[in-house]
């Protein structure tokens, strides 16, 4: 059937077309509805319409009718454009080692195999080498490259030698500048970094609040950048536009975002009942990575990752999953964000089985992905969603991910605006 498309779809055209897609099971996140044997059609990239399936309004382009068919997922948290994050790495100057250029051609195959595993839209939050997530966003909206639609932080804002930089040089052997591009010491330079990344293309700013689980000499429960130089690299994103993200692994550094005006926060591992009620009360969503964990553990202690990345690890992972657990009770926002990068591309799908264990239905946990990440994005009603307008992206797996979440991991069809990605 999916060969058959394939085919359809490829001698179509560039001129403007319909598509129409049967598919047997609609599971709508936006509306919580599940719809059977649905006839969903796409017109130049965008949702026309849904309705029930009827044999005298034609064939279908692409027929789906023996799987569940959902919106294209969303990932809040990904790392497709640094090419310096390999899972099969365990060097941390290794991002030093690689060639821009190189970088940039890991970066687009990355981003195909994310594509490819049923995640039309992701949100990459930050290479070490500036502006190169930039360079791979652009090529895939002009057609160059195959991959999701990528929105980009162009960089870090991080305090030197921080849980955004590359700390494993000798002292005397300085960074290069393109792996500094968002270095700064006071809240004058954050407003400055923020000006320039927005300016140079970034989609919105990532604010490293504090130290990192996968850095060396950077704890993640301490505070690195200052309230101030968090609260001025917000007020320059909102001044534009744009908005503010922060990698928030402590408990004081999570409110501190928070309170500078953050939209997201990042990781929360140390996230505490305070934090919750200040998030809910600002309406800003927790994006935690409670998947990649495990990964870290078996993974890094078998290829030898630096003992600090697994004594960090350890220390944040079961506190991250509590907290996740004590937010999904108490109501929060929450979204989907992997870390992809940390763990082999096109794998992220496994987070939604660890979702459900602490405490998501499988609908919240598909909602995470879909309707509240776009939301999260501010491009509700363009992704996530089956509305009339939105982007034509939708994933097909068989069963019945709702009674089995764990279906997800296994996408067997994927189309991105209107058009079937080959598998």
């Amino acid at each position: 059937m999916l060969i058959g498309a394939a085919a359809l779809l490829a001698s179509a055209g560039v001129a403007a077309q319909t598509v129409d897609v049967h598919a047997g099971r609609v599971i709508d996140p936006a509306s919580g509805r599940i719809l059977a044997d649905q006839r969903i059609r796409i017109v130049d990239g965008r949702f026309a319409s849904v309705g029930p399936w009827r044999a005298d309004q034609g064939p279908a382009a692409v027929d789906w009718s023996g799987y569940t068919v959902l919106p294209g997922l969303i990932d809040l948290h990904t790392h497709l454009a640094d090419g310096a994050i390999d899972p099969n790495e365990s060097d941390p100057a290794a991002p030093l080692k690689s060639s821009e250029a190189r970088t940039i051609l890991k970066g687009a195959k990355a981003a195909s195999i994310e594509l490819r595993s049923g995640f039309t839209t992701v949100r990459d939050v930050g290479v070490y080498r500036g502006l190169t997530d930039i360079a791979l966003r652009d090529s895939i909206n002009a057609g160059e490259v195959e991959g999701p639609r990528m929105l980009v932080a162009g960089g870090y804002i991080t305090t030197p030698g921080g849980g955004g930089e590359i700390d494993a040089l000798a002292p005397d052997i300085p960074l290069p500048e393109t792996f500094r591009i968002g270095e700064v010491r006071n809240a004058s330079e954050a407003r400055d970094r923020a000006r320039y990344l927005l300016d140079h293309g970034a989609d919105f700013i990532k604010l490293i609040a504090t130290g990192a689980v996968l850095a060396l000499g950077s704890e993640p429960g301490a505070l690195e950048l200052s309230p101030e130089e968090m609260k001025a690299a917000c007020d320059e994103a909102k001044l534009r536009g744009s908005y503010c993200i922060a990698h928030a692994h402590g408990a004081e550094g999570i409110k501190a975002a928070i309170r500078a005006g953050v939209r997201t926060i990042e990781h929360a591992s140390y996230l505490d009942a305070e934090g919750i009620a200040l998030a809910k009360a600002r309406g800003v969503w927790l994006d935690m990575d409670i998947y990649n964990g495990d990964y870290i553990n078996e993974v890094g202690t078998k290829q030898g990752w630096p003992a600090e990345y697994l004594r960090k690890n350890i220390e944040t992972t079961d506190v991250q999953r509590r907290g996740f657990a004590a937010a999904v009770k108490a109501g929060a926002k929450l979204t989907f964000g992997t870390d992809a990068g940390v763990y082999p591309y096109g794998t992220g799908a496994k987070q939604f089985a660890y979702m459900v264990r602490y405490g998501m239905t499988p609908m919240q946990a598909i909602q995470a992905a879909t309707s509240e990440a776009a939301r999260a994005l501010r491009m509700e009603g363009q992704v996530g969603t089956l509305a009339p307008g939105a982007y034509g992206d939708l994933v097909a797996v068989k069963g019945d991910p709702l009674a089995d979440i764990r279906k997800l991991e296994h996408v067997d069809g994927v189309i991105k605006e209107g058009k079937l990605v080959p598998r």
